[in-house]
């Protein structure tokens, strides 16, 4: 007899871990979720967060793209699922959200409940670090689709934010400078190109302590800045590097310069002596060592240099807005 577990679904299996994830996803919950894990959605209440006015609601689904193979390959997965949480919930501040819940994703040929607990972990610890609630997600064991041991990741974050408080790039003027907050590596972008620079033999003798860090989380970072000033806008550094993401906090008219004041970590260095890529190619792939970028007035240097320091923030400024169409001039 043919069944759906003959078939390569086992439903028993997949009830049992989800089962066995309930204390993990329990633990970054308050009492602004309504359902416990296993109804067909989550349930958040909104009416519970009182100080909001006119509530705007901020949400963005990512992934983790191919690290998930150097991740495999090195039995990293917490790294992965941690990825996972950083990728989404980083776009989601740049509009001066608060984090509010998160969802995830995880399908593979054939679920193992080992890999997929430390996946979850990192899923968790990321939530954490976010200040969101994971509120459920889906697991999904395809057979003959994925390659024997692969897995992939999505997400899905949402945030919230007082309308009159939503990050506007119209206040950005001429002259307004950029800070720079330390990445800690490649995060999750380029890995499509560095698999192909470097070999699977070479990335789990060496080169895994550069290319498997986490992508950092820069939640508590912007929170704290929040709490005493509004930005003129901020950028995510991800896929598409300086050239494309910060021109998407710029209004009309208005570009950037950027001066290397900081260190160009090393990985990205090895990167370009392989490669041998321009200059222009490596700031369009990877964050060359700055993952989030924050534009703000010249008169707020000073408090906003107290405030990161305070909260152990690694930053540096990295150069100014000028005039011109949206573009960036790296120095």
């Amino acid at each position: 007899m043919l069944n759906y577990k003959r078939a390569g679904v086992d439903i028993d299996k997949a009830n049992k871990f989800v089962f066995s994830i309930k204390r993990q996803i329990a633990s970054t919950r308050n009492k602004n979720v309504l359902a416990d894990i296993g109804p067909f959605a989550g349930l958040y209440q909104l009416s519970l967060i009182k100080k909001y006015k006119q509530p705007v609601l901020v949400a963005s689904s990512d992934g983790v793209g191919t690290k998930i193979k150097l991740c495999i390959l090195c039995k990293k997965y917490q790294v992965a699922g941690y990825d996972l949480v950083a990728m989404n919930v980083n776009d989601i501040i740049t509009t001066g959200a608060q984090p509010l819940f998160f969802l995830d994703y995880f399908a593979s040929s054939k679920l193992d409940p080992a890999v997929a607990k430390e996946v979850i972990k990192g899923v968790v610890k990321g939530c954490r670090d976010s200040g969101m609630c994971l509120l459920g997600g889906e697991t999904a064991e395809m057979p003959d689709f994925y390659n024997k041991d692969e897995f992939d990741l999505a997400g899905f974050a949402v945030g919230i934010v007082e309308k009159n408080k939503i990050i506007n790039p119209c206040k950005i003027k001429c002259g307004d400078i950029l800070i720079g907050l330390a990445s800690s590596g490649p995060h999750s972008n380029g890995y499509s190109l560095i698999r192909k620079v470097f070999s699977s033999k070479e990335v789990k003798d060496y080169w895994h302590k550069y290319l498997l860090r986490p992508t950092r989380i820069y939640v508590k970072a912007v929170q704290a800045l929040l709490t005493e000033i509004i930005p003129g806008g901020m950028a995510h550094i991800s896929g598409g590097g300086f050239y494309d993401n910060i021109p998407r906090m710029l209004p009309e008219g208005l570009g950037v310069r950027i001066s290397v004041t900081w260190c160009i970590p090393r990985i990205f260095k090895e990167i370009q002596n392989r490669t041998r890529l321009p200059d222009q190619e490596m700031f369009r792939t990877f964050n060359m060592g700055i993952g989030y970028v924050i534009i703000i007035s010249p008169r707020l240097l000073n408090k906003v240099k107290k405030i990161l320091t305070a909260v152990g923030e690694k930053f540096y400024i990295i150069g100014e807005v000028i005039r011109g169409k949206k573009q960036v001039v790296i120095t």
